[in-house]
């Protein structure tokens, strides 16, 4: 038989068996902001399901659009409710949690970076995720310590 003759498959079929977004094994921590950021995420993800379940109403209706609504709600809810609200203890000198950190490196570049939870870190906008190798590396200590880092020792000269 000719492939001609064959049905395959649709993109849209294809595309409403989306695979969940993977989900850390990491504790899921959270600063004050990050928590407000998952809260309007899942508020979006509600939103977007809503109308893609009333635009596929219909027997047509765009199953892409359901499934990623599906996929996203699933992934913020569950983000919701692991969330582990983390305030930082002003007593403590050391660089914890939701701390704003500035470094040196070996070669003279200084870098500052804010280490928060894993859905709000964005390197690009200053901040890395508290599991990141970076902030492993300044996590517990103070200013002035010197610690090893992806691409050579760091110094620690300020904590905000």
């Amino acid at each position: 038989m000719s492939v001609a003759f064959t049905k395959e498959g649709d993109s849209e079929a294809f595309a409403a068996d989306l695979p969940d977004r993977p989900i850390s094994t990491h504790p899921n921590l959270v600063t004050p902001e990050g928590l407000e950021q998952i809260e309007s995420e899942l508020a979006a993800a509600r939103a977007a399901y809503s109308t893609a379940q009333s635009v596929g109403g219909a027997a047509d209706g765009d199953r892409t659009a359901m499934a990623r609504a599906t996929r996203d709600l699933r992934y913020w809810s569950s983000r919701r409710a692991t969330a582990q609200l983390m305030e930082r203890d002003p007593a403590k000198t050391v660089v914890q949690f939701g701390d704003r950190v500035t470094f040196e490196r070996e070669d003279g570049r200084v870098q500052t970076f804010r280490i928060v939870g894993e859905d709000e870190a964005d390197p690009t906008q200053g901040s890395v995720s508290y599991v990141a190798p970076i902030a492993r590396a300044l996590l517990g200590k103070a200013v002035g310590d010197v610690s090893p880092a992806p691409g050579g020792e760091i110094e620690i000269t300020s904590i905000e």
